[in-house]
């Protein structure tokens, strides 16, 4: 069942996303890697900045979360993690449907590491292109709050829906 995550859901959050960036370790820049990948400050500082959590629940159990954003006129998909043991059973290709259907803009981007080229391929399956590198560094610099060195290691795809 996917649903809206609440407070309530906080600690599983973590527990999801925690245990599905496990993935990136050895991937990502060695600064930018740590235990836990997510912090409770950081991830109460996501849902301050407007980041709403939705979920997939199976058994009452918290399986999968992902993240929408509206930031100005475009919608971010923002961390989309599947605990590992439930990976590639199209889990996140349900979850991100369901938040496609909710996006009111046109625009909608997903920013991910460069060296996550599973999640790469996941996108790039969900209709979701790679902008350009130009294009990138505007769109990391105006819509995220991430450090030069992310912005430098990291990508953005793209989906444009008609209106």
């Amino acid at each position: 069942m996917i649903c809206q995550l609440t407070d309530a859901d906080f600690q599983d959050i973590l527990t999801v996303v925690n245990n599905a960036a496990l993935a990136y370790k050895g991937k990502i820049p060695v600064d930018r890697w740590k235990v836990p990948y997510m912090s409770a400050r950081e991830l109460k500082e996501e849902i301050q900045s407007g980041v709403q959590f939705y979920g997939l629940k199976e058994n009452n159990l918290l399986i999968a979360v992902m993240g929408i954003q509206l930031v100005n006129d475009v919608t971010l998909i923002r961390h989309a993690y599947v605990l590992t043991s439930n990976q590639r059973m199209r889990i996140g290709e349900k979850l991100l449907n369901h938040l496609l259907g909710l996006a009111k803009s046109s625009k909608i981007y997903v920013g991910t590491w460069e060296a996550a080229d599973w999640a790469v391929k996941f996108y790039g399956k969900q209709g979701f292109e790679l902008v350009s590198t130009d294009e990138k560094n505007k769109l990391l610099k105006k819509y995220w709050s991430i450090p030069e060195q992310q912005v430098e290691t990291s990508v953005v795809l793209e989906l444009k829906r008609q209106r």
